[in-house]
């Protein structure tokens, strides 16, 4: 197996970038959700797993300038910097509410998550019903939903682009740090890796912990992709998985954390270790 793709999101829940190598450390790949917005309302972060009030968000993509720093760009062409007041404005103009970019995790720092099979039947723009997720539960003051890696698999994605009425999915719609090229193997094969070692070119190290849970993100438009319902339907209809001690979700590629790390480069080799 190869590793097929590499990216990061250096904004939560905005468009990041891709890699074509980054260091891999105990906070996942160097930059990756380093800064959030928190509605100025609630206090809660944003997030387009509430698509009702922030959907809008992946309409814009961000990239790390220098090491404190992000570039994002707007779809009608404007480029801000920040953290500054101009990219909160701008940020604030795109989404509707007064929103503030910010590298400080809030203490509780919590989302709102819509019940995905909801907003597949009821629409983007429904009220629906939500949760209240926790951040950084392996890694507490972060910003990540859970563990501080994603990563998916070819075999995934065609999988579920076969059951697809376009006949293909886009992995952007999944937002994982890591693309693991299988070849010609099957979907979910990453679901039996829970538990075991991810080796990534020999150097770094992932202990798999469990599948991801799917929200309502991947049906949603992302920057020059139209909405896509098929990206969840399929996943609700043909791949949901008892995860215990948190329930039964349609599920797509694992969470991961780091036990050793160093340098990752796309191409390198990956080897899943069964100690």
């Amino acid at each position: 197996m190869k590793l097929a793709a590499l990216r990061r999101y250096p904004v939560k829940s905005l468009l990041g970038e891709s890699l074509s190598a980054a260091v891999l450390g105990e906070g996942g790949v160097a930059g990756d959700r380093r800064f959030a917005l928190v509605d100025g309302e609630t206090g809660l972060v944003a997030s387009a797993k509430q698509p009702r009030l922030w959907r809008e968000l992946l309409s814009a993509s961000a990239v790390v300038v220098g090491g404190d720093r992000v570039r994002v760009s707007f779809s009608d062409g404007r480029v801000v910097v920040g953290p500054s007041a101009g990219l909160d404005a701008a940020l604030s103009e795109l989404t509707g509410r007064n929103v503030r970019l910010t590298d400080v995790v809030p203490e509780g720092a919590s989302l709102h998550r819509s019940v995905p099979e909801e907003v597949l039947e009821l629409g983007v723009e429904a009220e629906v019903d939500a949760t209240v997720s926790t951040l950084g539960a392996i890694l507490p003051g972060t910003f990540f939903d859970f563990a501080p890696i994603h990563l998916i698999t070819t075999g995934t994605l065609a999988a579920i682009g076969g059951r697809s009425s376009r006949g293909m999915v886009e992995v952007e719609r999944y937002r994982p740090n890591l693309v693991i090229d299988t070849g010609n193997g099957s979907g979910f094969a990453e679901d039996a890796w829970v538990g075991r070692t991810v080796v990534l070119g020999g150097r770094a190290r992932l202990r798999v912990l469990l599948p991801s849970p799917r929200c309502a993100i991947p049906t949603l438009a992302h920057g020059g992709l139209p909405g896509d319902r098929d990206a969840l339907r399929v996943l609700a209809e043909h791949h949901r998985v008892t995860i215990p001690d948190f329930g039964t979700f349609p599920t797509a590629g694992v969470y991961a954390v780091v036990e050793s790390g160093g340098e990752v480069a796309v191409g390198d080799t990956v080897d899943v270790d069964v100690s």
